[in-house]
This record gives C-alpha cells, structure tokens and sequence, in this order.
C-alpha cells in the first residue's frame, strides 16, 4: 500500500507575506489560498478555526500569546461587522503588551499589509468572509 505524500506546510506557512486578497470563505497569500480564517504571525500564516468573532475560546489566541515578544499590535478581523473587543480578551492583550485593534476583516487586512511593509511588529487574526 502506497501512502500519500507528506504535506509540504501542513496547514502552516512560515514567514511573512502580505495578504493578497480576500472573500468567498478564504484568503490569498504568496501566491497561494487557503479557505477558512487564518492567524497570521511573524513566524507565519496559519489556519483558525474560529468562524464567528469572539463566540469562540480565548485559548484560540494563544498562539498570539506564545509570540507577544515579537508583536506589538495585532490587528483582528472580525466579518463584516467590528464587534468590541471582550473585556477580558483585552485585559489579556494588554497584559502581554499586546495593542489589540478590532475592525472588519477587509480593514485588516488592508491595515496589516501596510504595517507589515513599514516593517512594523504587527500579527493579524482574521475571519474568513463571504
């Protein structure tokens, strides 16, 4: 039996890359797509499962905790409609020096291409829209 190759990133693309493009459930980036939301990092982009903004687990942010060293502001996209940001998902932003900015996914993404070329510490969560 034959087994299917390895995946080359499985699910994870390192570095850093603009967002190229966005919609239809998914994003475009160095050249490639993903469908569904992404985390995108300084050590680089990779799948979230969230689908609504903040009906979900603070643990999904984790992953923007464990690199707070490297990020000074992270930008989150939240669908079509900027919800505010928890209270408590603030407070622990702001506990691990991190300024967290909620607006619609497209602001995000645009925002954070433009962050990321002056080369400023920035990660983006952004949720996937139609």
């Amino acid at each position: 039996m034959v087994s299917p190759p390895p995946r080359l990133y499985d699910g994870f693309l390192p570095g850093l890359h603009a967002i190229q493009g966005f919609g239809q459930f998914g994003f475009r980036f160095a050249d490639m797509s993903h469908r569904g939301s992404i985390l995108v990092l300084p050590s680089g982009i990779t799948g979230w499962t969230v689908l609504e903004p903040f009906q979900h687990h603070e643990q999904q942010y984790d992953a923007i905790f464990a690199a707070a060293a490297q990020i000074d502001i992270v930008l989150i996209g939240a669908g079509t409609v900027p919800l505010p940001l928890p209270a408590s998902l603030r407070w622990r932003f702001r506990d691990h020096g991190i300024s967290a900015d909620v607006m619609t996914t497209a602001s995000a993404c645009s925002t954070y291409n433009v962050l990321l070329g002056e080369g400023r510490r920035v990660a983006a969560a952004l949720l996937a829209v139609a």
